[in-house]
């Protein structure tokens, strides 16, 4: 997975994706995903430093079918909020 972190006047904003759809579009209906280089680029993650990082996380951005998946089995996120993009997976929050 791929890791970016950033530290905004609202707290830890945290963008992770999976290796493979870094730089994908991803259209469904009016919908549509572009997983750019500028937001989520980062460093290489594995699974227990993706955890970390969303522990510590106000608002974070989530694609891709492992990351979502991580971020759903850790429970950052409820699988019913979670949405299908074609051929991939999309998940956000916010914590308060």
């Amino acid at each position: 997975m791929i890791l970016r972190e950033r530290d905004t006047d609202e707290g830890l904003l945290v963008a992770v994706c999976d290796d493979d759809v870094l730089g994908e579009t991803f259209e469904d209906g009016e919908v549509s995903l572009t997983v750019t280089e500028e937001f989520y680029g980062g460093d290489e993650a594995d699974e227990q430093t993706v955890v970390d990082s969303l522990a510590r996380a106000s608002v974070a951005n989530i694609v891709g079918e492992e990351a979502v998946a991580l971020a759903v089995r850790e429970g950052f996120v409820d699988e019913a909020n979670v949405l299908e993009v074609d051929t991939t997976r999309h998940a956000q929050f916010l914590r308060m």
